[in-house]
């Protein structure tokens, strides 16, 4: 809209120009500018300084020719600025080296730090002072072919979009948005301040250095403060830095406006507060934040305010002790001191601003005051250098050694320009053209009486320095700006951010700690980060890692298996060798197996010796006492080969044990069929006609036993030859934080073939013992066999899925378990009732009862 009506105004005057031919010129319909210095010389300079900070509200009707409202509210900080390009072109005026026999004037403008007002004081400016402007025609060149300024980036991109129209260059000491280094856009823009390209980067490394994951933004509404906080966010992007909020300071200070967003920073558990956002912005949070009492905060400012005496003042202090900002580099000008004290609000040639600048500072008035307050009188004989205040302390030249290095850039442009020879001819002074000096300017290259050497790129900046300024409390409670760290882009990528963090005083009442601002405190080592639903990835919950992974680190986001011999420890930080395990004898259950094995082969050599030394009884000749001591002898192999499953695995203690186990079983178990085939045979036998008795003699039984035991150790051969059982360390089928040490099985064919086998054997049996089981008691045991089998085949039917679902050291513990339930159902079902009638009941131990029916 501004440009809108300016551009409006300008026709307006063109069209009066060519409407009102009588005339000699164009007049202005309107001289926009609040107030301006001018001083003449060879070639005018301008300059755009926001002397005051509130501008007049315009009119919006547009009925009436708008009069002319002053600014309000001068600032100290902002006319050092000014005065110090007044300074530097004198300086120049006076240097014999640089643009001899030239003179440099000047036409310095009130911008009043609005758009609008900038505007209009630009376009003032390259048009003239007087409201006759130019010639007849309004085409001659204009008066100013360079302007210092704007301060603002909004205000520097309304300006710069609007005299590019004219060719005019411009070079703004304080406009640091990104969005100015588009020399497409902005051809005739340069500035001698960075951009905030660089402060975003260098803020980035601050916030990634201290481990703040978790911060709030607040910009001002203008393009600084959206395009620092957009560049901001770019650069935080995939770092692990979340923000927790972003607010807008209106340009409109209201009061509920600001309540709103201090309350939103007081109520976020983030105690890092990045405020993008110039001066008189963040002064009128401040102003909130004062009010509201907000202590627990640690700012991070940016270059616009991180010196300014209004804010740094010792209201704010308390509160703003510890901020961190980035500042221009700070540099000291010889002579500015002086030259800012030379001011008088008395004399001929009194300049614009000082009558309110003196009035201000001294809190007096120069003349009678019949309206208001009282005043006391001012002599205009203070002195300036007595007063402490923004305008006079040069110990923090930072934005005004901008101004200073943009005066010089521009001198050096056009003493290239008129050193430069054409045809042994220098171009003429008065032909000068703003196109011409933009050439040079963006090639200067000297090096200031301070002694840094300045040039521009193609987007027409400077190389981005800043020194990182930390508020501390001096002894009179007033702020110091301690530099702790700096900011370089010419020192590369991994040099250009330096602090010592010694040095920082932290802010929010932390003192002489980092201050701790994350949304969620950083995972401990051993557990890992699972981001909270709906939340930024800074928010997360920590969750312990699975057993067999780890995590070494803090702030893990995931867990790492350990190899195949490791386990994480109790804290699953470490990965540590797995234990070994297997059923060993020292193992309480090892105990129990091994004492239970030695008394079932106890137990069985008792049996057999009972049974040697009644071996001439009825009884025992009755049950064929040959393969009765046949069946203890391998009952007792049964007993002891429980043995060979405790132990750590070896080579020889893998195949022995299945081997073992198969081959005494069969044994066992063809004893047993053996036993039970004689009892029917003999059975039938005694009936007429019957010599079945013949074929099932000794002989016949031992070449049987000897059969069926055969085909048991051919098995076992083939098994030990082809696929033998071997040690092996069991990885599947327990996780856990041991290595089961176990005989692998090698062929499971074989395995189940020898199992296979014995269960053959033991089912004929189990049949054969069915049907002789309505023998008479007296005469044949078969009954006791059935008993036996059936015990014997309910045990390893149940052993097959318990072996399959046991873990470890369990597995081999059921084997063992079965091996000897087995046994002992044998010895015990078969055996005991002969014992018992042997040594307990002798009398019936006679032929006579033995043939009893």
């Amino acid at each position: 809209m501004c440009v809108i009506v300016y551009v409006w105004l300008l026709g307006l005057a063109s069209g009066r120009c060519w409407s009102e031919a009588a005339e000699a010129s164009c007049r202005l319909q309107w001289t926009p500018v609040s107030d301006s210095l001018y001083r003449d010389g060879d070639i005018i300079i301008g300059g755009l300084f926001p002397v005051h900070n509130d501008a007049p509200e315009p009119d919006q009707m547009f009925t009436q020719r708008m009069s002319r409202a002053p600014c309000q509210s001068l600032s100290f900080r902002h006319y050092r600025w000014l005065q110090t390009m007044l300074f530097a072109i004198e300086e120049i005026n006076q240097n014999p080296g640089l643009l001899p026999n030239i003179t440099l004037g000047y036409l310095a403008a009130d911008t009043c730090l609005a758009e609008r007002t900038t505007l209009g004081a630009a376009l003032a400016t390259v048009t003239g002072q007087e409201p006759t402007a130019w010639s007849s025609n309004c085409s001659s060149a204009p008066q100013v072919p360079v302007i210092v300024g704007d301060a603002r980036s909004s205000a520097s991109i309304a300006v710069a979009r609007t005299l590019g129209v004219f060719d005019i260059p411009m070079v703004s000491y304080f406009a640091s948005c990104s969005c100015l280094s588009d020399s497409k856009k902005y051809p005739y823009f340069l500035r001698t301040v960075p951009s905030d390209t660089f402060q975003a980067k260098g803020m980035a490394s601050l916030l990634r250095l201290l481990s703040w994951t978790w911060v709030g933004v607040v910009s001002g509404d203008d393009d600084y403060g959206k395009f620092g906080v957009q560049l901001l966010l770019e650069e935080l992007r995939g770092s692990g830095v979340c923000v927790a909020y972003s607010e807008v300071i209106p340009k409109a200070h209201t009061l509920w406006r600001m309540k709103n967003i201090v309350d939103i920073i007081r109520k976020s558990s983030a105690k890092v507060v990045v405020v993008f956002a110039i001066a008189p912005d963040a002064q009128a949070l401040m102003e909130e934040v004062k009010r509201q009492n907000v202590s627990d905060r640690q700012w991070i400012a940016t270059e616009a305010w991180v010196t300014s005496g209004d804010i740094s003042d010792t209201q704010h202090l308390p509160l703003l002790v510890g901020t961190i900002g980035f500042a221009l580099r700070k540099a000291q000008i010889p002579g500015l001191g002086p030259f800012l004290s030379r001011i008088k609000p008395v004399g001929p040639e009194e300049e614009p601003f000082v009558r309110e600048f003196w009035e201000t500072l001294f809190e007096c008035s120069l003349q009678v005051n019949t309206s208001g307050p009282p005043r006391r009188s001012c002599t205009g004989a203070e002195k300036i250098a007595e007063k402490p205040s923004a305008y006079s302390d040069v110990s923090q030249l930072r934005v005004s050694y901008n101004v200073y290095k943009a005066v010089y850039a521009i001198a050096h442009a056009i003493q290239d320009m008129l050193s430069f020879k054409q045809g042994q001819r220098s171009p003429d002074i008065n032909n000068i053209t703003p196109k011409q000096l933009l050439y040079y300017l963006k090639r200067v290259n000297f090096t200031t009486p301070v002694g840094d050497i300045i040039t521009f790129d193609k987007n027409g900046d400077p190389a981005a320095s800043y020194d990182i300024i930390n508020w501390h409390r001096d002894a009179q409670g007033t702020v110091a700006f301690v530099e702790v760290g700096n900011y370089d882009s010419n020192r590369g990528s991994n040099w250009e951010f330096q602090m010592e963090i010694k040095k920082v005083v932290w802010g929010g009442g932390w003192q002489n700690r980092v201050p701790v601002s994350v949304c969620s405190t950083p995972c401990p080592p051993g557990t890992w980060k699972v981001i909270q639903k709906g939340k930024p990835v800074c928010c997360f919950d920590c969750l312990p890692c699975a057993d067999g992974e780890i995590s070494n680190t803090t702030g893990s986001t995931d867990c790492t298996r350990c190899p195949e011999d490791f386990w994480s420890n109790a804290q699953n930080t470490e990965c540590i060798p797995k234990q070994v395990e297997f059923l060993s004898f020292q193992d309480t259950m090892g105990i129990i197996l091994t004492v239970l094995s030695i008394s079932g082969a106890a137990l069985t050599a008792a049996v057999l010796a009972t049974f040697f030394c009644h071996r001439n009884t009825p009884l025992v000749r009755a049950n064929n006492s040959e393969l009765s001591f046949l069946l203890l002898l391998s009952l007792t192999l049964c007993f002891l080969c429980a043995l060979a499953f405790i132990g750590q695995p070896v080579v020889w203690s893998c195949m022995l044990r299945h081997t073992l186990f198969g081959v005494s079983f069969v044994v066992c178990i063809s004893c047993v069929l053996s036993k039970t085939v004689v009892v029917l045979v003999a059975f039938r036998a005694t009936l007429p006609g019957n010599n079945l008795m013949r074929y099932f003699g000794p002989a016949q039984q031992r070449l049987g036993i000897t059969f069926c035991t055969l085909i048991q150790v051919l098995v076992c051969l083939l098994w030990l030859v082809l696929a033998p059982p071997m040690p092996s360390e069991n990885h599947e089928r327990t996780h856990s934080a041991t290595v089961v040490l176990e005989c692998a099985v090698g062929s499971v064919a074989a395995f189940a073939t020898l199992l296979g086998y014995i269960g053959l054997l033991a089912a004929i049996c189990f049949l054969l013992a069915f049907f002789a089981r309505k023998l008479p008691d007296n005469f044949n045991e078969a009954k006791f066999i059935t008993f036996s089998m059936i015990i014997f085949c309910a045990v390893w039917a149940a052993f097959v899925p318990a072996y399959v679902s046991s873990p470890g050291k369990y597995a081999v513990a059921v084997e063992i378990f079965a091996i000897l339930a087995s046994s002992y159902g044998l010895l015990l079902c078969i055996f005991a009732p002969k014992c018992y009638i042997i040594l307990l009941q002798p009398q019936k131990n006679t032929k006579k009862n033995m043939m009893a029916k």
